[in-house]
């Protein structure tokens, strides 16, 4: 294909009217990838552009959102204008809470299991946890291994249920609600489910710890 033909052909597909090549000076590449890493929230990246690309300079400046997580979407807002999807890899480096040693699911943090750590944090996935004194005690919701940056999601939202904690047995049978005495016959986390003694008729049911020291047995 002519290279005009095939620079009017990339132009239209970027949303830019085939002027020919020709009359098509480049927009700066590197105003671009700022737009692009700026519009991710990051002060250092990497935008991935073309250094062939060619589009029409843009009188006014350029406008970019994010698309995505790890892309950006840049336009001129002439008239005619165009825009263009440009993938980013960024970097954000922040403060963290790391685990100094592997914690085991349903046994409390201790204070000496933690440190706080400069991580890249730009593609973490979900919040990191910055201070060391509210993991303190909190129980892991699963075993988690040393090295791993914390978050909110790692952790239990309450006690842990051990064996041989008093419960409350909770069924439930349309609008009729019962509730007896019982006794945890294993480890439980809040959400998780585990066997449960009646203390009145001693017989074993299984259900789930909907909250502290509450069971609700499954039908």
């Amino acid at each position: 294909m002519p290279r005009v033909a095939w620079a009017a052909c990339l132009l239209a597909a970027c949303g830019v009217p085939a002027l020919g090549y020709a009359q098509v000076a480049s927009q700066a590449v590197d105003a671009i990838r700022t737009a692009a890493v700026a519009a991710l929230g990051a002060t250092e990246g990497e935008a991935t552009i073309a250094s062939s690309l060619r589009l029409a300079p843009c009188a006014q400046a350029l406008q970019a959102v994010a698309s995505g997580p790890h892309t950006a979407l840049v336009r001129c807002p002439d008239t005619p204008g165009w825009k263009l999807y440009v993938p980013v890899r960024t970097h954000r480096e922040a403060d963290v809470v790391v685990l100094r040693t592997p914690a085991r699911a349903g046994v409390p943090i201790s204070a000496d299991q933690l440190q706080v750590q400069r991580r890249d944090v730009a593609n973490a996935s979900g919040a990191t946890i910055v201070d060391p004194a509210s993991v303190v005690g909190r129980t892991p919701a699963r075993a988690l291994p040393a090295g791993a940056p914390l978050r909110p999601d790692d952790l239990s939202q309450g006690p842990p249920l051990k064996r041989g904690d008093p419960v409350v047995l909770v069924t439930r049978a349309g609008p009729v609600e019962v509730r007896v005495s019982g006794r945890a016959l294993g480890l439980a986390l809040p959400g998780g489910v585990v066997a449960a003694e009646n203390i009145e008729t001693h017989r074993i049911v299984r259900g789930r710890l909907s909250s502290p020291g509450v069971i609700e047995v499954l039908q």
